[in-house]
């Protein structure tokens, strides 16, 4: 049984033991996660979304966080400018290996869903802002000997 999975803007098709390499998600190796945005099921019957499969999902176990190959970026300005630019990048993936395609059935698995990093800090700051405020303890005040001093000049 095979699944077209959606995460990280692309489209994957996994079946059961592939190893992927996806954008950064927000779960620590080890960790069991479940995609439910899934576009298509395959098997013995072939079931397509409008836009996603209800009820199906892939779950999948985080190997781990890694960096991607570095991308080098060379900007050039020819003719009198002369100067030359050098950037890199690393693009931060996470790499999962699918344990299970379910073609129904995956409200009821109980793993956590697979999130963004970009989704994880969007909910951190949302319930930090609901949180109660807490005051600033109060100023301590003079030590004794210190404002006797003061009082005297």
């Amino acid at each position: 049984m095979f699944a077209v999975l959606k995460t990280g803007g692309k489209q994957y098709k996994v079946q059961a033991g592939d190893v992927l390499r996806v954008e950064k998600l927000d779960a620590i190796a080890g960790q069991k996660i479940q995609f439910n945005d899934i576009l298509m099921v395959g098997g013995e019957s072939l079931t397509i979304g409008v836009p996603f499969v209800a009820g199906a999902a892939v779950q999948a176990e985080v190997i781990d966080q890694i960096k991607g190959e570095k991308v080098i970026h060379f900007v050039k300005r020819r003719r009198k400018h002369s100067s030359q630019r050098t950037k890199g990048h690393r693009q931060h993936l996470t790499l999962v290996r699918v344990t299970e395609v379910l073609a129904a059935g995956a409200e009821a698995s109980g793993v956590a869903a697979a999130t963004g990093t970009a989704d994880a800090r969007r909910a951190a700051h949302n319930n930090t802002a609901a949180a109660p405020v807490v005051e600033a303890p109060a100023k301590p005040k003079r030590a004794p000997k210190a404002a006797a001093a003061v009082a005297t000049e």
